[in-house]
């Protein structure tokens, strides 16, 4: 696939379809089939290698994927929709992310004698979960409405916060010699940065939209063009803040009253799909056997192994009270795969390591990429039967609405009965 572009991204789309409508028939997380595929079409058979057929436009691109299929999920993250439950979330994204932070951390420095700065690198990496995994099995597993809700806004809500953490930390360890409080400073830029942008661009879209100042065909061109657009500036006025934009952008939209956002929610569901489907292809093919070469196998399966109790404690902690059920908390303490965003995180952090010469600089990713591949292959195939075995999965959506109760609505009613 590395000849030409056009059939490199014809070939890409015919995979996509066919893992997506595999993942349908088979009942499984299509995340499942992409990684093969993409691992099949990459390090085994040489077929697809996305630097040389991309160049230099692989990870902007894949910044501009990423920054719609949060923008995407953000839509979805309406407050009425966790009444109740927002204590769980805000624990899940604040304590829960400092807690898996600090304890990946000590782990990655327990098995692989790490120095500190660079553990916290990997276990702010780590805190990541995201909607580019999460979201897939939540539409194949269907569990109950509090764990979906859970789950969907501690996914989009995490990315950027992770990503935050990481810049933070990557901060530190570039200026140990310099005033640290040159570290914490950056992070108020990008905090400020990405809330006020996002917060302002989403509010006056939407008063646009609201008023119907747009004809209805370019609404959703208009949003996704406006989305690209505050990412790119965002990034520009302070480097990293873009994935927080466009996500307070989108949840800024989604509890707008008045504002119609069914066509642009599918819309944007429909292309995301394509795009974050494209991501593990691609990130999967560019995966390099040699890579894990540099670990120790035994203690990157400890690692691996590590990530599920860590997940168990964070989960104990954060839902304390919360009045979730037994099976509902069993649920949330297992379902925590890392995806698209921590292989993107850890890559650019990697290559800006090995620009500086730091010694641990190619471990960053194999490491990353262990643990993305277990937890999603893990959970992809355990978490529908896990959900059901814990009485939180709803019903197949199977059946027949019969609307009114004249005497041929009866007549078919127990006919079909």
């Amino acid at each position: 696939m590395t000849g030409s572009l056009l059939p490199s991204l014809a070939g890409i789309g015919l995979t996509i379809i066919a893992c997506q409508w595999l993942a349908w028939k088979l009942r499984l997380p299509a995340i499942l089939f992409l990684l093969s595929c993409g691992l099949l079409l990459g390090p085994i058979t040489g077929l697809l290698e996305p630097d040389a057929l991309f160049g230099v436009l692989l990870f902007p691109l894949v910044s501009i994927a990423v920054a719609i299929i949060l923008f995407e999920g953000s839509l979805t993250l309406r407050f009425s929709d966790i009444r109740g439950l927002g204590q769980v979330v805000r624990n899940l994204v604040t304590v829960g992310a400092v807690a898996t932070w600090w304890l990946m951390a000590l782990a990655a420095m327990a098995l692989f004698d790490l120095q500190l700065d660079f553990a916290l690198l990997f276990g702010a990496i780590m805190v990541v979960t995201g909607p580019t995994v999460i979201i897939p099995i939540l539409r194949t597993v269907r569990p109950n409405r509090n764990i979906a809700g859970i789950l969907r806004w501690e996914g989009i809500v995490i990315d950027p916060i992770g990503a935050l953490l990481a810049v933070v930390v990557f901060d530190f360890m570039i200026a140990r010699q310099s005033v640290p409080g040159s570290a914490l400073l950056a992070f108020g830029g990008i905090l400020a940065t990405g809330i006020l942008l996002g917060f302002g661009t989403g509010y006056l879209t939407g008063r646009l939209l609201r008023r119907s100042q747009l004809p209805e065909h370019l609404q959703s061109p208009f949003v996704l063009m406006v989305v690209i657009a505050v990412f790119a500036l965002s990034d520009r006025m302070e480097p990293e803040s873009g994935l927080l934009a466009v996500t307070v952008m989108g949840m800024t939209l989604a509890n707008m009253s008045g504002v119609h956002l069914e066509d642009l929610r599918h819309f944007k569901e429909n292309l995301s799909l394509l795009l974050l489907s494209a991501l593990f292809i691609v990130l999967a093919a560019r995966i390099d056997p040699v890579v894990f070469q540099a670990l120790d196998w035994w203690a990157l399966v400890l690692l691996t192994v590590a990530v599920f109790p860590v997940r168990a404690i964070v989960t104990l902690i954060c839902t304390w009270g919360s009045g979730l059920t037994a099976g509902e908390r069993g649920l949330l303490a297992w379902v925590a795969p890392r995806g698209i965003v921590a292989a993107a995180v850890s890559a650019i952090f990697a290559l800006k390591l090995e620009e500086l010469g730091h010694p641990a600089a190619t471990l960053l990713v194999p490491m990353t990429l262990a643990v993305i591949i277990v937890t999603v292959l893990v959970q992809g195939f355990t978490t529908g039967w896990l959900a059901r075995r814990l009485g939180v999965a709803e019903p197949s959506p199977d059946g027949a609405l019969i609307i009114g109760a004249h005497p041929v609505a009866r007549m078919i009613g127990k006919a079909l009965q």
